[in-house]
Protein backbone atom coordinates (compact mmCIF):
# COMPACT_ATOMS: atom_id res chain seq x y z
CA UNK A 1 0.00 0.00 0.00
CA UNK A 2 0.98 3.41 -0.80
CA UNK A 3 1.63 5.94 1.78
CA UNK A 4 0.76 9.26 2.04
CA UNK A 5 3.25 12.06 0.47
CA UNK A 6 3.97 15.54 -0.31
CA UNK A 7 3.98 16.46 -4.20
CA UNK A 8 7.27 17.28 -5.64
CA UNK A 9 7.88 21.12 -5.82
CA UNK A 10 7.05 22.28 -9.38
CA UNK A 11 8.10 25.63 -11.66
CA UNK A 12 5.50 28.02 -11.71
CA UNK A 13 4.88 29.48 -14.78
CA UNK A 14 1.67 31.94 -16.38
CA UNK A 15 0.70 32.38 -19.87
CA UNK A 16 -0.06 36.25 -20.34
CA UNK A 17 -2.31 37.36 -23.11
CA UNK A 18 -2.62 41.14 -23.69
CA UNK A 19 -2.99 43.58 -26.69
CA UNK A 20 -1.40 46.66 -25.05
CA UNK A 21 2.41 46.20 -23.63
CA UNK A 22 1.99 48.99 -20.65
CA UNK A 23 -0.29 46.74 -19.25
CA UNK A 24 1.84 43.48 -19.29
CA UNK A 25 4.78 45.46 -18.33
CA UNK A 26 2.82 46.58 -15.15
CA UNK A 27 1.20 42.44 -14.84
CA UNK A 28 4.37 41.54 -14.89
CA UNK A 29 5.81 43.84 -11.88
CA UNK A 30 2.74 42.30 -9.90
CA UNK A 31 3.64 39.18 -10.69
CA UNK A 32 7.25 39.34 -9.75
CA UNK A 33 6.32 40.95 -6.03
CA UNK A 34 4.18 38.26 -5.68
CA UNK A 35 6.41 35.06 -6.86
CA UNK A 36 9.74 36.06 -7.37
CA UNK A 37 12.28 36.67 -10.40
CA UNK A 38 11.14 35.75 -13.60
CA UNK A 39 13.79 32.88 -14.95
CA UNK A 40 11.95 32.30 -18.08
CA UNK A 41 10.32 34.12 -21.01
CA UNK A 42 8.83 33.17 -24.12
CA UNK A 43 9.59 35.22 -27.41
CA UNK A 44 5.99 37.08 -27.65
CA UNK A 45 3.61 35.68 -30.54
CA UNK A 46 0.18 36.51 -31.81
CA UNK A 47 -2.55 34.93 -30.36
CA UNK A 48 -4.74 34.09 -33.42
CA UNK A 49 -6.24 30.74 -32.71
CA UNK A 50 -9.21 31.63 -31.61
CA UNK A 51 -11.93 34.95 -31.76
CA UNK A 52 -13.00 33.85 -28.18
CA UNK A 53 -11.07 36.94 -26.40
CA UNK A 54 -11.65 39.81 -29.30
CA UNK A 55 -15.02 40.82 -27.92
CA UNK A 56 -13.96 41.54 -24.90
CA UNK A 57 -10.37 42.32 -24.81
CA UNK A 58 -10.03 43.33 -28.75
CA UNK A 59 -8.39 41.87 -31.58
CA UNK A 60 -4.75 41.61 -32.12
CA UNK A 61 -4.05 39.48 -28.90
CA UNK A 62 -0.21 39.14 -28.03
CA UNK A 63 0.95 36.25 -26.12
CA UNK A 64 4.04 35.51 -23.94
CA UNK A 65 5.03 32.85 -21.06
CA UNK A 66 6.45 33.19 -18.24
CA UNK A 67 8.53 31.19 -15.53
CA UNK A 68 9.34 32.25 -11.94
CA UNK A 69 12.47 31.26 -9.97
CA UNK A 70 10.98 29.56 -6.77
CA UNK A 71 9.43 26.33 -6.67
CA UNK A 72 6.03 25.80 -5.89
CA UNK A 73 3.66 23.36 -3.82
CA UNK A 74 1.13 21.96 -6.45
CA UNK A 75 -1.51 22.50 -3.62
CA UNK A 76 -1.18 26.24 -4.06
CA UNK A 77 -2.66 26.32 -7.69
CA UNK A 78 -6.59 27.30 -6.92
CA UNK A 79 -4.74 30.35 -4.80
CA UNK A 80 -2.36 31.16 -7.29
CA UNK A 81 -4.92 31.26 -9.96
CA UNK A 82 -7.53 33.43 -7.25
CA UNK A 83 -4.39 35.93 -7.36
CA UNK A 84 -4.20 36.33 -11.11
CA UNK A 85 -7.59 36.75 -11.38
CA UNK A 86 -7.53 39.53 -8.78
CA UNK A 87 -4.63 41.03 -11.24
CA UNK A 88 -7.02 41.12 -14.07
CA UNK A 89 -9.96 42.80 -12.24
CA UNK A 90 -7.12 45.40 -11.52
CA UNK A 91 -5.71 46.08 -14.76
CA UNK A 92 -9.26 45.86 -16.29
CA UNK A 93 -11.71 48.90 -17.56
CA UNK A 94 -15.35 48.99 -17.91
CA UNK A 95 -17.14 49.96 -21.47
CA UNK A 96 -20.97 50.56 -22.11
CA UNK A 97 -21.07 48.93 -18.36
CA UNK A 98 -19.20 45.56 -18.87
CA UNK A 99 -15.81 44.74 -17.68
CA UNK A 100 -13.16 44.68 -20.34
CA UNK A 101 -10.03 42.86 -19.27
CA UNK A 102 -6.78 44.59 -20.87
CA UNK A 103 -5.00 41.29 -20.09
CA UNK A 104 -6.02 37.72 -19.48
CA UNK A 105 -3.28 35.40 -17.13
CA UNK A 106 -3.38 32.05 -16.97
CA UNK A 107 -1.30 30.31 -14.06
CA UNK A 108 0.05 26.71 -14.27
CA UNK A 109 2.86 24.52 -13.18
CA UNK A 110 5.48 22.13 -14.61
CA UNK A 111 6.74 18.77 -13.32
CA UNK A 112 9.30 16.39 -15.07
CA UNK A 113 6.17 14.76 -16.16
CA UNK A 114 3.30 17.35 -17.24
CA UNK A 115 1.88 20.71 -17.47
CA UNK A 116 -0.89 21.57 -15.21
CA UNK A 117 -3.33 24.04 -16.16
CA UNK A 118 -5.59 26.31 -13.93
CA UNK A 119 -9.06 27.48 -14.72
CA UNK A 120 -12.43 28.82 -13.60
CA UNK A 121 -14.18 26.27 -16.28
CA UNK A 122 -15.43 23.26 -15.38
CA UNK A 123 -14.91 20.55 -18.39
CA UNK A 124 -14.85 16.68 -18.52
CA UNK A 125 -11.18 16.31 -17.98
CA UNK A 126 -10.82 18.91 -15.13
CA UNK A 127 -10.54 18.07 -11.62
CA UNK A 128 -11.82 21.21 -8.88
CA UNK A 129 -9.64 21.97 -6.90
CA UNK A 130 -11.40 24.52 -4.14
CA UNK A 131 -12.97 28.16 -4.68
CA UNK A 132 -14.21 28.08 -8.56
CA UNK A 133 -11.02 26.51 -9.79
CA UNK A 134 -10.04 23.49 -11.41
CA UNK A 135 -6.98 22.08 -12.60
CA UNK A 136 -5.90 20.19 -15.92
CA UNK A 137 -3.01 17.98 -16.99
CA UNK A 138 -2.54 19.83 -20.88
CA UNK A 139 0.74 18.45 -21.83
CA UNK A 140 2.44 15.33 -20.70
CA UNK A 141 6.32 14.43 -21.17
CA UNK A 142 6.79 11.33 -23.26
CA UNK A 143 9.55 9.68 -25.42
CA UNK A 144 11.82 13.00 -24.83
CA UNK A 145 9.34 15.23 -25.51
CA UNK A 146 6.14 17.41 -24.66
CA UNK A 147 2.99 14.68 -26.04
CA UNK A 148 -0.48 17.42 -26.13
CA UNK A 149 -3.45 16.07 -24.65
CA UNK A 150 -6.75 15.73 -26.74
CA UNK A 151 -8.10 19.13 -24.96
CA UNK A 152 -4.88 20.81 -25.20
CA UNK A 153 -5.25 24.53 -26.66
CA UNK A 154 -3.54 24.94 -29.58
CA UNK A 155 -1.37 27.62 -28.56
CA UNK A 156 0.13 24.84 -26.23
CA UNK A 157 0.84 22.78 -28.91
CA UNK A 158 3.01 25.02 -31.19
CA UNK A 159 6.84 24.75 -31.50
CA UNK A 160 7.23 27.85 -29.21
CA UNK A 161 5.29 26.50 -26.63
CA UNK A 162 7.07 23.16 -26.85
CA UNK A 163 10.31 24.67 -26.63
CA UNK A 164 9.54 26.91 -23.60
CA UNK A 165 8.49 23.86 -22.11
CA UNK A 166 11.38 21.61 -22.64
CA UNK A 167 13.73 24.64 -21.79
CA UNK A 168 11.72 25.06 -18.51
CA UNK A 169 11.74 21.04 -17.78
CA UNK A 170 15.43 21.36 -17.60
CA UNK A 171 15.65 23.96 -14.92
Amino acid sequence: MGGVAKPEKALLFMGLMYREKEVFELAIQDLEDRFGEIILRSPEFDFNFTDYYNEEMGAGLKKTFLAFEIPVDPGRLAEIKAFTKELENKHSSKANGKKQRKINIDPGYVTQSKVVLASTKNRSQRIYLKDGIYAEATLIFKSKKWDPLPWAYADYRTPLAGKFFMELRSL
